[in-house]
């Protein structure tokens, strides 16, 4: 018996008739186009996947995909993602969301999810702001903000979203720019074939109500410079002439040049996405600049017990070999009558 190959699917395949209404020049379009297109390579059916979503801009996109999808409700998108997965565990289930729908009324939803390691893919897009109210700052923008509701300057510190999910033992952590297809490409395929809630952060412009909100890394001019992209196994070297290494000292990392003061490419710090302590991880996670690159590519990759495989692992044992009734098991030994 032979097995046929999978079959290979074209990106247009994974798009809808629906006009897309983001505003233009809205980073959503670089983004859904990447995921179209990273979808269209795994070979799995646009029915066999299913996109759900909450409140804002970044929530239109199951409209777009020719997929199973669900429009939900303000910062809920986990729960619902959750209940499917359980009972349709063959779904490959996305939750779409954006930095004010889950890091603000969803954040308790977004922490759940990914503490419990519900087998879903979490796409976070992070333009700092509040788009579609048309302005305001969002738990992720930068102290000082000026905005609609902010006029003297925000005075909160942001919350840092891949932070936050190590905060709560995240299995997978990723982080891509809305403009760097390469990167994007390679971690959704690394999300999708992740065995528990994978979550990728995506710096995400939104050019109406916060242009350049991450213009000092993504500008192609600067990005080479700006960021450095880990992957597993390899030393994290970047710059536009790839002279540049981070290194760790202790804990600290710090930016050195190859070929000054001795250091060659050696020094340079070998990324582990497999390492089971979350320390490093942090690490990178709080890498930034001017003094620091901004990390990109699969942060982490460390297998943790899946919440819904138990769940119905759970359910398939309560349903065999007894003879009680449904009324018997509810009522148990702990209860009593009042009259």
């Amino acid at each position: 018996m032979t097995t046929q190959p999978p079959r290979k699917f074209k990106p247009k395949e994974f798009a809808t008739d629906q006009d897309v209404r983001w505003c233009p020049g809205c980073g959503d379009y670089a983004i859904l186009a990447g995921v179209q297109r990273s979808l269209a390579k795994q070979g799995i059916p646009p029915e066999k996947i299913a996109f759900i979503s909450g409140i804002g801009c970044s929530s239109r996109f199951p409209y777009y995909m020719a997929t199973y999808g669900f429009h939900t409700i303000h910062g809920r998108a986990p729960a619902f993602a959750t209940g499917l997965k359980i009972v349709q565990p063959d779904l490959q289930v996305w939750v779409i969301t954006g930095d004010g729908d889950s890091l603000s009324i969803g954040g308790n939803h977004f922490l759940h999810i990914i503490r419990r390691n519900v087998d879903v893919n979490l796409l976070l897009f992070n333009n700092r702001i509040y788009g579609l109210t048309k302005g305001q700052y969002s738990p992720t923008s930068e102290v000082g903000k000026v905005t609609k509701s902010s006029p003297m300057g925000s005075v909160d510190l942001p919350l840092r979203p891949l932070q936050v999910a190590i905060g709560a033992d995240a299995g997978f952590l990723a982080r891509v720019i809305d403009v760097d297809m390469k990167v994007m490409g390679e971690v959704i395929t690394a999300a999708s074939a992740y065995r528990g809630a994978s979550f990728i952060e995506v710096l995400q412009n939104c050019n109406i109500f916060n242009d350049g909100a991450w213009e000092n890394i993504a500008a192609k001019q600067v990005r080479a410079n700006a960021t450095v992209h880990v992957k597993h196994g390899q030393p994290m070297i970047f710059g536009k002439e790839k002279n540049k290494g981070v290194r760790l000292v202790g804990l600290t990392p710090e930016v050195f040049t190859i070929g000054e003061n001795g250091l060659t490419e050696a020094d340079a710090w070998v990324h582990d996405a497999h390492d089971p302590d979350l320390t490093r991880s942090m690490v990178l996670a709080r890498m930034e600049g001017p003094e620091l690159p901004t990390v990109v590519g699969v942060i982490r990759a460390v297998q943790r017990t899946v919440y819904d495989q138990e769940v119905r692992a759970q359910v398939a044992s309560a349903g065999s070999g007894t003879s009680e009734d449904v009324q018997a098991l509810l009522v148990g030994r702990r209860s009593w009558t009042v009259s």
